[in-house]
């Protein structure tokens, strides 16, 4: 049996780009870094990276599908925080933010991380940004190096 799996390998050839909602910027500000450590960590240079800040997760797939649509990247690392509150725009937001990027993902046939948090609590969010929970912007970033280098394997 053969196996196709992807390096943790950081291509030399591919355009990445790092999109992250400002809302809740206490926690994606360490989503972010977790991001820019493991795309170091794997072998990458920080400064190849491009960071796109939008105001909300809702805003995530737009400005996602605007990204790729350039043809300029490889794959994007979507990163942000829906913290549920009192109402039901939590629902509304962390529902059509995951569908838009998963949506965007599939048009554009690219890797596109999914480093959204949708917690109940706030604590909930600061442990997965980089507490007890580990941080999911690294795990994020970590999933595109993987996805595009195994793309690169079914490519070959």
């Amino acid at each position: 049996m053969q196996v196709i799996e992807g390096k943790l390998q950081v291509p030399t050839d591919k355009k990445v780009a790092i999109i992250a909602a400002r809302f809740n910027h206490l926690i994606t500000d360490r989503l972010v870094e977790g991001a820019k450590d493991a795309y170091a960590r794997h072998g990458g240079n920080e400064a190849e990276l491009d960071l796109v800040l939008v105001p909300g997760a809702f805003e995530l797939p737009m400005a996602t599908e605007r990204l790729l649509a350039t043809g300029k990247y490889d794959a994007v690392c979507a990163l942000g925080a829906v913290i549920r509150g009192a109402t039901p725009h939590f629902d509304y937001v962390s529902a059509e933010a995951t569908k838009g990027i998963a949506t965007v993902s599939l048009k554009y046939a690219k890797p596109v991380a999914f480093g959204l948090l949708t917690t109940d609590t706030i604590e909930q969010a600061i442990e997965r940004a980089g507490t007890k929970a580990g941080n999911k912007g690294f795990e994020a970033m970590t999933t595109v190096i993987e996805m595009l280098n195994l793309y690169a394997e079914i490519q070959a």
